[in-house]
């Protein structure tokens, strides 16, 4: 019973260090905004149907430029690490239904890249002349077309194992768009994290203006100066019209605590998961034996008056536990390959490493031996005097 304790406290222990390694590098992965302390967004949203909106938005983004401190500004449909998703279909080949990719899409303008700080490493960044106002956060609804995107470095590795896409026209689906590709970024996450690591890199920019009646307006302030530009830009904002509500306002860094809590969560309670099946499995192997050490006194005590040392008495429980623990470890492994590989047929998760094997492995049999510690001191300290008690 104690062997197939040990190996079902193995199993669950190496594939709960697995997805607990998984969400915590999930969360930490770099959304490609060069600093996420020193960016934030305001959700703004204008009250009634105002029917200048186009200069309206281009009032508050002069207005939120004009802050000391700030460095850029721009309005967007989303931002990285939070608000809503519009996907894309993108492909090079439109009749090869293989071919494309999905991506997040970002409506954007020339100010977007140094606002957001986007490393572009090919190409080159949009032009005024090439955005267009959009009311809507869709793509191509009552657009002239798109003069050019920009794509991330991972969309570029989709759509061409090379990368080298500059200059290469992309159908857009379902709106069928073509537009050339006229820059690469070196990352930008989308606006929820997908939940596949493959895929969590995969964006694209559609130049188009916000001027809808909500929006994001991102602000980009120099280091240390967030705080005071925050609240000098809600100031700001309502100086130049009360007609809005803003309805939230943080930097980027707090919204990748919000948007990756649920994946902290979910490694704290795995972690606790893993600590109550040790302590289980401890007092188990303790309770255990302690029982052996009771039955096996009258036994011990001829040992010890053969001349058996305290050491040798400890040394043999500690073996017979080890042997015990090893058993299980094997089972254990087993159990543990049988398990990872069912999550990854039914849940799409990478294949488990084997030092989370060796890991889980190596924590058995450690607290196997120092649970049967204290058993074995007291099997050690049995007088050679039992050796003439009868049962």
């Amino acid at each position: 019973m104690i062997a197939l304790q040990i190996g079902l406290t193995l199993a669950i222990i190496c594939n709960a260090l697995f997805i607990i390694e998984q969400r915590l590098a999930f969360s930490e992965r770099p959304s490609g905004v060069s600093d996420e302390a020193d960016v934030f967004v305001i959700e703004n949203q204008w009250r009634g149907h105002p029917s200048d909106l186009p200069g309206r938005v281009g009032t508050d983004l002069a207005a939120l430029r004009s802050l000391p401190g700030v460095v850029d500004a721009t309005v967007s449909s989303t931002y990285p690490l939070g608000g809503p998703i519009m996907g894309l279909g993108i492909t090079l080949h439109p009749d090869q239904p293989r071919s494309g990719t999905a991506v997040a899409a970002y409506l954007a303008d020339q100010y977007t890249l140094p606002t957001l700080g986007l490393r572009l490493i090919a190409g080159r960044n949009f032009r005024p002349d090439e955005i267009t106002d959009q009311a809507q956060p869709g793509i191509g609804s009552g657009s002239k077309g798109l003069s050019g995107v920009i794509v991330s470095r991972a969309s570029a590795l989709k759509l061409d194992p090379s990368g080298n896409v500059i200059g290469r026209v992309i159908v857009l689906e379902p709106s069928l768009l073509t537009a050339p590709i006229i820059g690469v970024v070196a990352r930008l996450q989308g606006a929820t994290p997908a939940p596949l690591a493959a895929f969590a890199g995969n964006s694209m920019l559609v130049p188009y203006r916000l001027v809808g009646p909500y929006a994001f307006y991102l602000v980009h302030s120099k280091p240390g100066q967030t705080a005071v530009v925050m609240r000098a830009a809600q100031r700001k904002l309502f100086q130049v019209s009360r007609a809005r509500a803003i309805v939230r306002i943080q930097t980027l860094a707090e919204a990748r605590r919000v948007v990756y809590s649920n994946d902290r969560g979910l490694a704290l309670a795995l972690g606790l998961v893993c600590a109550a099946l040790l302590a289980v499995t401890a007092w188990g192997i303790i309770g255990l034996s302690s029982y052996w050490v009771t039955q096996r006194r009258r036994q011990i005590g001829i040992r010890r008056a053969l001349g058996g040392t305290r050491l040798a008495i400890v040394r043999y429980f500690q073996t017979e536990n080890l042997l015990i623990t090893v058993m299980g470890i094997v089972v254990g492994i087993g159990v543990a390959i049988g398990g990872n590989l069912w999550m990854v047929s039914r849940f799409a998760l990478p294949r488990m490493d084997e030092r989370y094997l060796l890991v889980g492995a190596a924590i058995v049999l450690v607290l196997g031996q120092l649970a049967v510690l204290w058993p074995a001191l007291r099997a050690a300290s049995v007088p050679p005097a039992e050796a003439t008690r009868t049962v």
